[in-house]
């Protein structure tokens, strides 16, 4: 169902302004239920959106009424190792900033380095400006955004970047977001060289690795709704034992490393079920669709140098 304007909803009720039909009218607890079910885990994260939900939508009913607001930044800083969903929990916040008025589109523009610095003199604003235009209306986010600043080198245009960034945040106050990401203690050295960027980000969202527990349910989650695929009880005591050591690894991306795994356990289980056709001439729809303990019988040390980037991996035997 479509959700309601904020706006017609505080003008149509009268001195007591129900928030909890606002929050469920505008589609916020939707959006925000839709992320509880679609990503495991992050309860502090959730924990964390739902109340940065609440304060905006709170200032927002203000300034319908025309109280004094917060008037607060509404530019963000993500950090946390890449695979913790920081992604994925920015188009929820886009959405919601668009139930509420924030912003007009509420569409999420991916950029790294390499989409906003240029090579050449001249090449670096052109660049940046051409990504500011596609995020209008949405949010704008910068992944590894530490990488802009590389103060090293004076033939580095990252810093002209920066600037234009900066001028957008100091200007355009409304229909576009900035979210910067990475890890915390990049993120956290960037915005100590840059206090200007980092005065204007109104709110810090850390993400913690996923435990052994959680990276379990998203595997889980993974194979049966992405993948359409089962697993017997057996298989999933591998997986577990796999997921174990490859989280002690620098390298390990949670959920990015997980997928990477699950796609070499697909093509073993692929290549088992087409021997089994080869010998039966048939075989039946679970047999087609279920992972076993069998599909991890092949796999070898150096599978693991393309998974995690070490062969030093043991064994299920």
């Amino acid at each position: 169902k479509m959700s309601k304007n904020l706006k017609d909803l505080v003008i149509n009720q009268s001195d007591l302004i129900d928030i909890k039909d606002c929050y469920i009218q505008t589609g916020i607890e939707s959006i925000l239920g839709t992320m509880d079910k679609e990503l495991v885990g992050l309860k502090d994260v959730k924990n964390r959106v739902k109340e940065i939900s609440s304060v905006l939508l709170f200032d927002r009913i203000r300034e319908i009424q025309e109280l004094a607001t917060l008037n607060s930044s509404l530019h963000m800083a993500f950090t946390g190792r890449p695979g913790t969903g920081k992604t994925s929990v920015a188009a929820k916040i886009a959405l919601v900033l668009r139930s509420l008025g924030y912003l007009t589109k509420g569409h999420i523009t991916n950029v790294t380095r390499e989409d906003l610095v240029g090579q050449y003199v001249g090449h670096t604003a052109p660049k940046t400006r051409e990504q500011l235009q596609r995020a209008q209306g949405g949010i704008l986010f910068i992944d590894e955004a530490h990488h802009l600043y590389k103060p090293d080198n004076e033939r580095d245009y990252g810093s002209e970047a920066i600037e234009l960034l900066l001028q957008v945040m100091e200007n355009q106050r409304d229909d576009l977001i900035l979210i910067f990401a990475g890890g915390k203690i990049n993120i956290d050295k960037f915005f100590n060289s840059n206090p200007g960027i980092s005065s204007r980000i109104g709110n810090h969202v850390d993400f913690k690795d996923y435990d052994v527990a959680d990276l379990t349910e998203i595997t889980k989650f993974l194979l049966h709704n992405d993948n359409r695929f089962k697993f017997t009880n057996e298989a999933l005591d591998i997986l577990v034992f796999y997921i174990k050591q490859l989280i002690t690894f620098p390298a390990f991306a949670n959920v990015r490393t997980i997928k990477v795994f699950l796609n070499q356990i697909l093509a073993y289980q692929a290549v088992r079920v087409e021997n089994l056709l080869l010998q039966n001439g048939n075989i039946n729809y679970d047999s087609l669709v279920t992972i076993t303990k069998e599909d991890f019988k092949d796999f070898t040390e150096n599978d693991f140098i393309n998974i995690i980037g070490s062969e030093k991996v043991k064994l299920y035997l």
